[in-house]
């Protein structure tokens, strides 16, 4: 009998995500060294999430707007109202713009789940504002855009 409902304990359902990357906010905690440490989690249909290395031809050159597959923006409550601040890379102001990794699906199905982890070890600005958050999107190697998910809002120390 246990013969018999061998091929059904072995066979998983396949997922069923969309070919976009879609992304979930998990939490933005405060680490030991006074960074805080990002994390999402995401789900790709297509099985095309993450960077290479070797991406380097455009779209993913150092100097294309897809360098970096995962946007971290950064607001500010001002006055009562969500304020993006565009950051300037000439004042020493880097972007919150990462590069993901791919991870290869295993077996047939080429969905992919899982979470992202940044590390930040800065994570604010040191303006007269005392409340930031980000707004975050996810891009698959198609360029599709993820849906955009927001971190609390943080009080900058």
């Amino acid at each position: 009998m246990c013969l018999l409902l061998l091929p059904f304990v072995s066979c998983l359902p396949e997922s069923n995500f969309p070919d976009e990357p879609i992304i979930e906010f998990q939490s933005f905690d405060v680490q030991a060294s006074g960074g805080r440490e990002l994390i999402i989690r995401f789900s790709d249909g297509d099985g095309n999430m993450g960077l290479a290395q070797g991406d380097t031809i455009p779209p993913f050159c150092a100097s294309c707007e897809h360098h970096q597959n995962l946007k971290c923006e950064y607001q500010e409550l001002r006055e009562g109202l969500w304020v993006e601040v565009n950051l300037d890379p000439e004042a020493g102001q880097i972007p919150f713009y990462y590069r993901v990794p791919p991870a290869a699906p295993t077996g047939q199905n080429p969905a992919q789940n899982g979470t992202i982890a940044i590390d930040m070890n800065s994570w604010y600005l040191n303006t007269e504002y005392d409340s930031m958050r980000f707004r975050i999107m996810l891009f698959d190697r198609d360029l599709n855009a993820s849906n955009e998910v927001f971190t609390y809002a943080v009080a900058k120390p």
